[in-house]
């Protein structure tokens, strides 16, 4: 019996310690694959992706490199997303964040070459300009019941800081429970001295992230696609909800409107991954929600996602871990108990 599935591909910050490798583990059969990759980076003067997994310690500091963490992540969500057993049918893609860029190769729309091409260039392009930074703070309680008022308050402080005059404060990723906000180095420190501090982690300031998703990437965006070619494009073979939450379909995307997102809109506007999440359920009401690895940390982000909409009647955190323990609708794939249950 075929099981439907949404699949979920993964942004920066997902390949840590637990993580180191992650490739020579779950994917020894891919060394053709992974090959590609390294010929690329070896001719660029890269460290190869296959060493930089297979090295015997981890750095944060290395490898919360764009030009490190990028073609990592790139490369173990695009395998584990090959690596799903026959009875699944995946019938969207869609990802945070990076992960958009991911899944396009995962949907066809790009080669797994120029996948990774396109992930490397743009993730090298980030740490070599590294624009601005990032922090993320949660906009709903531990129930994840959704909190408008204060995510109104939270936005409104976000305006006013970045109306200051030599500051600036955005909306980077809408993560589910969860706000990601960009800017210079002003506007992060006035809004982390206008917050309380919570759970004795945030707000949380993200190690070698710039200032994604906000106008402080339109150089990085315009370098990008002087590097890169729009015919690199082709039309997808399964459909894509992007970071707005619109769909691509098979067959009749404009190709020219896809790359303009890609290396437009996708790098220096506001990502919406919950809405992007909630549109993928509520358009294709798949059996399953894949989050592909490396790492564990979007299955949050997802299940907060469906909550808030009231997917199949949870309202809350409690109501989404009974439905796991029954019937799992989440799966994350670099939990290894978790990715049994879609794997031959």
């Amino acid at each position: 019996m075929t099981r439907t599935a949404v699949l979920i591909c993964p942004g920066r910050g997902t390949y840590n310690k637990p993580e180191l490798g992650y490739l020579h583990r779950h994917h020894a059969d891919k060394a053709a694959l992974f090959a590609g990759f390294d010929a690329a980076r070896a001719a660029q003067g890269q460290e190869e992706v296959t060493a930089l997994d297979g090295a015997t310690r981890f750095s944060v500091s290395k490898y919360s490199r764009g030009d490190v963490a990028s073609p990592l992540i790139y490369a173990a969500s695009l395998a584990d997303a090959q690596s799903l057993a026959d009875d699944i049918e995946v019938v969207a893609v869609t990802g945070n964040s990076m992960g958009w860029y991911i899944a396009l190769a995962v949907a066809g729309a790009l080669t797994s070459q120029n996948g990774f091409d396109l992930v490397n260039t743009m993730g090298r392009l980030m740490q070599e300009h590294l624009i601005g930074g990032q922090l993320v703070y949660p906009v709903t309680g531990p129930d994840w019941r959704p909190d408008p008022a204060r995510r109104a308050a939270l936005l409104a402080l976000v305006g006013e800081i970045n109306a200051r005059a030599d500051h600036v404060l955005a909306l980077s990723i809408d993560l589910g429970g969860m706000l990601v906000l960009a800017g210079d180095a002003a506007g992060l420190a006035a809004f982390e001295a206008s917050v309380p501090p919570l759970e004795d982690r945030f707000p949380m300031r993200l190690a070698n992230h710039a200032g994604f998703h906000t106008g402080l990437q339109a150089p990085v965006a315009a370098e990008g696609r002087k590097r890169l070619a729009a015919d690199m494009l082709g039309q997808p073979a399964l459909p894509l909800v992007d970071g707005r939450g619109a769909i691509w379909q098979p067959g009749s995307t404009d190709l020219a409107a896809l790359w303009d997102y890609t290396l437009g809109h996708q790098v220096v506007e506001p990502y919406d991954f919950t809405r992007a999440v909630q549109t993928a359920a509520l358009e294709f009401a798949p059996d399953l929600f894949i989050v592909t690895g490396p790492g564990t940390t979007l299955g949050g982000a997802v299940a907060q996602s469906l909550v808030h909409q009231g997917w199949r009647g949870m309202q809350d955190k409690a109501a989404f871990k009974a439905h796991q323990e029954g019937e799992p609708l989440l799966i994350s794939m670099g939990d290894a108990a978790q990715r049994a249950r879609v794997t031959p």
